[in-house]
């Protein structure tokens, strides 16, 4: 399917493992393909982007805040304390098991080296969730959709747009914004068809 990219999509898609690297993440999600389109983007679509006020800079700070971001805030341990869970405690006793850092720990460090390679590491290679998965399965349908003989930066972003969760559509402005972006881009297309 890669061959069926232009470019400027390839660009993208390329660029989403340094971004989820940079920002730490385990595995690439839309929001780093969402990174990549912004970053990679046609001029014309960069044009919609823009009077939207969508930037690469913007998704990238929200996206590092978020990854920095305590995933369970004040509301959810009141939440979780009414149904008689307290999280300090869980926190504790996580400690007290697996060592004092390891509520922070994500994911274990990937084994380097030769025994590392014939063990599994992926030699820094970040997957891509099913999230993002669906999101270029969707891109190469909205092509199709449009009529399209290469899956281009406004594909992408359409097929990110189609299949956004709550986490996606934020990086845009919610979910209205994203209902209204899609107009945009489908209108882009159409003018340059």
């Amino acid at each position: 399917m890669f061959e069926k990219f232009s470019k400027n999509a390839r660009m993208a898609v390329v660029a989403t493992q340094e971004d989820a690297k940079q920002l730490g993440a385990a595995r690439i999600g839309p929001e780093h393909l969402l990174l990549g389109v912004l970053a990679n983007a046609e001029p014309d679509l960069a044009a919609v982007l823009a009077t939207r006020d969508i930037t690469a800079d913007s998704v990238r700070a929200a996206v590092a805040q978020r990854a920095t971001a305590d995933p369970l805030g004040g509301d959810d341990a009141e939440a979780l304390r009414s149904i008689g869970i307290d999280l300090d405690a869980v926190q504790a006793s996580v400690a007290e098991n697996f060592g004092a850092g390891a509520w922070d720990r994500a994911e274990p460090e990937p084994k380097r080296g030769l025994l590392g390679r014939l063990l599994g590491a992926n030699w820094d290679h970040i997957p891509f969730s099913t999230e993002a998965k669906k999101s270029l399965e969707l891109a190469l349908r909205e092509a199709i959709h449009c009529k399209d003989r290469e899956i281009s930066s406004a594909h992408l972003l359409l097929g990110i747009l189609r299949a956004a969760e709550s986490t996606t559509a934020d990086l845009v402005g919610g979910r209205e914004a994203v209902s209204g972006l899609r107009t945009d881009v489908y209108g882009m297309l159409d003018r340059a068809a």
